[in-house]
């Protein structure tokens, strides 16, 4: 069977600051753990307001690019059957069916009208024949006319002449045979399509949605619109931002309401409009808010317990080990006297030795016995035989004061008094003090001196270098003290250890 082997904790695993410092270091682990996954919440609340905003984005751009390339092609269509041979011969309903046959794909194509070179209506989807009313003074019918090149123009949003509603107006030139200008072939978008187009989409009670035109109008504006038409916002640093990079996103403050945004933007397709989709920063934020605040609460308050307890456990360490350095100093002192026990001294004993033999120093032992103690104890009692011990053991200590000086009780009457560095004659002047200081004791018993008080020194020298051991050096000191008290008692008597560990008296 193998012996048990005892594991030695590391003196850190024992130490009560360690294990308090862990108890604060481990909860601020905790915070910094903590403080990263909420960090890693927040930029994935980000992520997904940004990845959010882009796919309403994409949606809307395809819906609205999709309506302008239909609307565009029945443009076309007007265009291309206005080349027709004989098309005034036709009659009205199938020169209506043929001229306008591509606006049926569109259904949220509004007003249809075919504008001859005077502004004037020509031709009209909804009625033959046309409602009477001329647009020479609109801006994109100008512009078509000054600019042969131009395509599709986009309009900025206007109140309609026929309806009343305010819609954007797309619109191609028509050329005569010459290349002259033939007139405008026009096709109106109502605003309230995008209402519909937005109307689903959620975006937080600050978010919105915005549509703009290359110039800086503002088209349309969800939840809240426009309140007039065609804001134009051209000196806006938000707008020129759209225009400039014509994709993208970035945190902005809107400069009507200074609430802070992520703004989400695209160009739609070829057109000359620009989708937007802004996000509140605090509602992106809230959900995550609303977690790290119940997060860091519940962290907080168990970095509280734990620090708490660490404390407590702190305290309670040191009250141990307080009560361990109590018990050890109990464990290696007399409880009479006060002085150290045998225990202790045997421990100084053998390290002032080592040293000793170490630095080539002398060492001197004197082993001290009280003369005829039994007596004291059986006329007076133990008491007074106690009493007698203690006034030895102060008597003993006034007299060995340096600091590597060490006086113990040994054992009944029996002390010890180590004198490590001390030579033969400053060894012979102590034992000659301790003989004084024992002298002026007195001791009373019922209000009676208990008599004089005397002790026996056995007095031991030696060079440790030279040979022997403690134990050697014990005997002897423990031989000179029986010759002292063989002798006739309230004596010194000295024994010098030699190589030969011999005794020179």
């Amino acid at each position: 069977m193998r012996p048990t082997r005892f594991i030695r904790r590391p003196g850190w695993l024992r130490s009560t600051r360690a294990w308090i410092g862990l108890g604060i270091l481990a909860p601020l682990g905790m915070v910094a753990v903590c403080s990263a996954m909420l960090l890693d919440l927040r930029r994935d609340a980000w992520d997904k307001a940004e990845q959010t905003a882009q796919n309403l984005l994409q949606v809307i751009e395809r819906d609205v690019d999709r309506n302008v390339e239909i609307i565009d092609l029945a443009l076309r269509g007007v265009i291309e059957n206005l080349t027709l041979p004989e098309l005034e011969q036709i009659a009205p309903e199938y020169r209506q069916r043929i001229l306008f046959d591509r606006a049926v794909n569109a259904k949220d194509l509004g007003v249809m009208l075919v504008l001859d070179e005077n502004g004037d209506a020509a031709y009209d989807a909804a009625n033959w024949p046309a409602r009477r009313l001329n647009n020479a003074q609109r801006a994109y019918f100008q512009a078509h006319r000054a600019d042969p090149a131009l395509g599709l123009r986009f309009s900025e949003p206007l109140v309609s002449n026929l309806t009343g509603k305010p819609i954007v107006v797309l619109s191609r030139r028509i050329d005569k045979p010459d290349g002259s200008f033939g007139g405008v072939v026009l096709g109106s978008l109502s605003l309230s399509y995008f209402d519909r187009l937005f109307q689903h989409i959620k975006l937080g009670p600050n978010g919105t949605i915005g549509l703009f035109h290359k110039d800086g109008t503002r088209i349309v504006r969800h939840p809240v619109p426009n309140p007039v038409v065609a804001p134009n916002f051209a000196d806006s640093p938000n707008v020129q931002r759209f225009l400039r990079e014509e994709r993208g996103s970035f945190v902005g403050v809107t400069p009507s309401d200074s609430i802070e945004r992520l703004y989400t933007f695209t160009k739609v397709g070829d057109t000359p409009l620009y989708l937007t989709v802004a996000l509140s920063t605090d509602e992106i934020e809230a959900e995550w808010r609303r977690k790290a605040l119940v997060i860091g609460l519940l962290v907080l308050a168990l970095c509280g317990v734990a620090i708490g307890l660490a404390l407590l456990a702190g305290r309670e360490l040191r009250r141990r080990a307080a009560v361990e350095a109590e018990l050890a100093q109990i464990s290696r002192t007399d409880a009479l006297t006060g002085l150290p026990n045998r225990r202790a001294f045997d421990d100084v004993f053998g390290r002032a030795f080592a040293e000793a033999c170490r630095r080539c120093d002398p060492v001197t032992l004197m082993v001290v016995d009280a003369d005829h103690f039994k007596r004291y104890n059986d006329l007076y009692g133990h008491a007074i035989g106690d009493r007698v011990l203690q006034m030895l053991a102060r008597a003993l200590a006034s007299v060995a004061r340096r600091p590597g000086d060490l006086v113990a009780r040994i054992g009944g009457e029996e002390f010890a008094v180590l004198l490590p560095g001390t030579d033969a004659e400053g060894a012979a002047h102590v034992a000659e003090r301790v003989h004084e200081a024992v002298a002026g004791l007195v001791v009373e018993a019922a209000g009676e001196s208990v008599g004089r008080i005397t002790v026996s020194i056995g007095l031991a020298f030696g060079l440790p270098r030279e040979s022997g051991t403690p134990a050697d050096l014990f005997g002897m000191a423990d031989a000179a003290l029986y010759e002292a008290k063989a002798t006739g008692r309230n004596r010194t008597c000295y024994a010098v250890m030699t190589a030969k560990r011999g005794l020179a008296a």
